[in-house]
Order: C-alpha cells, then sequence, then structure tokens
C-alpha cells in the first residue's frame, strides 16, 4: 500500500490514474476494497479513514490516513475529519492530477464520510475530474447520525456532478432475503462500480467514453444510477430489477438523458440488445438522449447486466 502523512510507502501496482475509486470512513473503505478487486487491472483505489484498520488489506492502494492522535475525534466529529483532510490538500493534489473520473464510496452520519468526503469530491471536482457519488444514509432508527448527515448530503451532492443516496435499511433488507452480510456483499455497488470502471476501460462492441458521460451527466435536472444483472430475453424484469436498487430514493420516468451500457456473453445478439434498451428507455422524455453502449463479458455467458446513468430528472 502507498500510505501518506509521513508513513512509509511500499510499492503497488499503479495504474495511469485516470480512473479512480475512492472509500472515505470505514465502510467506505470497506466496500472500494471489494469493488475494486473486479475492476483493478482498469483503476486505482484511494483510502481514506482515520482507523488504520481499514488499510489492513489494500495491498494496491493509496491510503490517506487521517491522523493518530485524533481517531475518536474523527469518527464523532465531520468538521475535525475535514481539517484533518484538507491538511494533506497537497498530497491529494499529486493523486488526483490524472484522474478524470472518481468514483467515491462513503457512509454518512459519521465524522469521516460526512467531512472527508465531501472534501475529496470537492478538490477532485476543482481539478476537472468527473465525480460519481454512491453515499449511504443511516438506519431510520439512528437519529443521531441521520442528524449529522443532514448537512454533508447537501456538501456532497453540490461537489458532486451525481450522487445517489443508499438506504441502509433497503440494503440490509435486501442482504437478509440473499442470506448474506449488509456490510460484507452489497452486490448493488460492486455490480454499479464494475460496470462504471468496465464502461471507461475496456473496448467493447459498442465503446463509450468519458466524454459521451459527460454529456449526460451535464444535462440540466438530477441524476442517478442503475445497475441489473438477469436474463436478457426478458427485459421487463431486467429493469424491475434495476428499480429495486436499495437507493432512497429512484424515479426516472421523463428522464431526458441515458447512458445505457449492455454487457453480455459471448452469444448476445443485436435482438437482445434492442429489446433490453428499449425497456430501459420506454419511460424517458419523447426528446430524451440517449447514448448506447455494449460489450461482451466471458463471465456473464447467458446473462446481462446493465448500466444505467439516468439525468434531467
Amino acid at each position: 500500500m502507498r500510505k501518506f502523512n509521513g508513513r512509509p510507502i511500499e510499492e503497488s501496482v499503479v495504474h495511469d490514474g485516470s480512473l479512480l475509486v475512492a472509500g472515505v470512513g470505514g465502510l467506505g473503505c470497506q466496500w472500494a476494497s471489494r469493488a475494486h478487486e473486479k475492476c483493478s487491472e482498469h483503476a486505482d483505489l484511494l483510502l481514506v479513514d482515520a482507523d488504520e484498520r481499514s488499510f489492513e488489506n489494500a495491498r494496491h492502494a493509496h491510503c490517506l490516513p487521517l491522523g493518530e492522535a485524533s481517531i475518536e475525534g474523527c469518527a464523532a466529529l465531520p468538521q475535525l475529519a475535514e481539517a484533518q483532510y484538507r491538511r494533506s490538500t497537497a498530497i491529494m493534489q499529486t493523486i488526483l492530477e490524472p484522474v478524470e473520473l472518481l468514483v467515491l464510496l462513503t457512509a454518512l452520519g459519521g465524522g469521516v464520510g460526512s467531512g472527508a468526503a465531501p472534501a475529496l469530491a470537492e478538490q477532485a471536482r476543482r481539478k476537472g475530474a468527473l465525480v460519481l457519488t454512491i453515499s449511504a444514509l443511516p438506519f431510520e432508527d439512528q437519529p443521531v447520525r441521520n442528524e449529522i448527515s443532514l448537512e454533508a448530503i447537501g456538501k456532497l451532492e453540490e461537489a458532486s456532478d451525481v450522487c445517489v443516496h443508499l438506504s441502509l435499511d433497503r440494503l440490509a433488507w435486501q442482504a437478509r432475503a440473499r442470506g448474506v452480510d449488509w456490510k460484507e456483499e452489497p452486490s448493488y455497488i460492486e455490480e454499479l462500480v464494475q460496470g462504471l470502471i468496465l464502461t471507461l476501460g475496456q473496448v467493447g462492441l459498442i465503446n463509450l467514453d468519458l466524454m459521451d458521460l459527460r454529456n449526460v451527466v451535464r444535462i440540466n435536472g438530477s441524476a442517478t444510477m442503475i445497475v441489473a444483472e438477469g436474463d436478457p430475453n426478458d427485459p421487463d424484469a431486467l429493469f424491475l430489477s434495476a428499480l429495486a436498487a436499495p437507493l432512497a430514493s429512484l424515479e426516472v420516468a421523463g428522464a431526458t438523458g441515458c447512458l445505457l451500457q449492455l454487457e453480455g456473453g459471448k452469444h448476445m445478439t443485436v435482438a437482445q440488445m434492442q429489446q433490453v434498451s428499449e425497456a430501459f428507455t420506454r419511460g424517458l422524455h419523447a426528446d430524451a438522449q440517449v447514448i448506447l453502449g455494449a460489450r461482451h463479458s466471458d463471465g456473464l455467458d447467458g446473462r446481462m447486466r446493465v448500466i444505467a446513468v439516468v439525468s434531467g430528472l
């Protein structure tokens, strides 16, 4: 791992730096590390936390500890976490210099996520990077954390090009239904991050690039991101699966922009692509701008994964 703030630096595998997956706070670091494993050939990884246990298994990552003596303070106070992050602005300037796309994962309601995540998003966007943020909102029965998250939500949305909010209640409920731990296996997050990075980092049948993504997210209005995987011969079920995402709110009807990436096995047909794209764009505005991409994936034989960035809501 690469550690900063005066800590030793261990050599790691580093790419050109244009695509960066970042986790801020304990949960954000955990999710980012897992998601990055599925796209590590195409993106770098950045972990930011006050608790260095978040960096223990991160062999190939930039790791930014937010101070040794202030771990408990950062965990409780967003202002302290933000101050600790801003002390490392020069270091982060170097990391963010080549970044064109930042996919930021965090959980709001604690000190580090609520304080450092908006500061990171702001700095990356100011340097010209496209910032896509996935933030988790506290459980409904955590009033203190919910109160802390309120101010952070506004800052994070303002500093991000797209900011989607996960409902931990929905995420945990869906994980229980699958018989897994919601912290350890947040499939929606992993599939979305993997899809976004591979969409831009790999050559496909119909290629998408950062300019396509920028054109969609710059359309006036709010934006969201959805992902689904299923039977390509049942496009309506695939679309309904996407709408079941564990987001705090999800409404795509009437959207005026959509970037749609279809991934399927080697037997994916043009007819399947057309039917699935129609299912996902049926409810959009009649004059919506739709940009379509497609690629083969060896691990999806007989199945299709759809990643959609929907804007102009």
